[in-house]
């Protein structure tokens, strides 16, 4: 389990990181290159498209950090987790769980996400 463990926690660094080079090298290391990404608001497929929207995401709630909702469950080649957005210390302004498939070279193939707390207006 630790090797999803560790997985899911580089997945979150990707969303955590501002600086687009290190997100970059982040995404081709975490996901496939043609994973797709599924969630209420987003569809994008491609490495490209999955930097563009944690780029979007960025910047619309620009300050805040993901992490872990709770232990990370896993079985075959599946993962979920749930995960939290928001700035150190304070309640998640965003709460929401991603299922991820994960492919034989050990990398993201898809993503599928959910979103339980959104803010108004977001």
């Amino acid at each position: 389990m630790s090797d999803r463990n560790e997985l899911v926690e580089r997945y979150l660094a990707a969303w955590n990181e501002i600086r687009p080079d290190a997100r970059q090298a982040l995404v081709a290391d975490v996901f496939a290159e043609d994973a797709t990404y599924t969630d209420p608001v987003v569809a994008v497929r491609g490495r490209d498209g999955l930097d563009a929207t944690i780029a979007a995401v960025q910047e619309q709630f620009e300050g805040l950090r993901f992490s872990l909702g709770g232990p990370v469950d896993a079985h075959h080649d599946l993962a979920r987790f749930t995960w939290h957005l928001g700035a150190a210390g304070a309640d998640p302004l965003v709460i929401g769980f991603d299922v991820v498939v994960i492919g034989d070279d050990g990398r993201i193939s898809q993503v599928l996400g959910f979103l339980d707390r959104v803010p108004a207006g977001a």
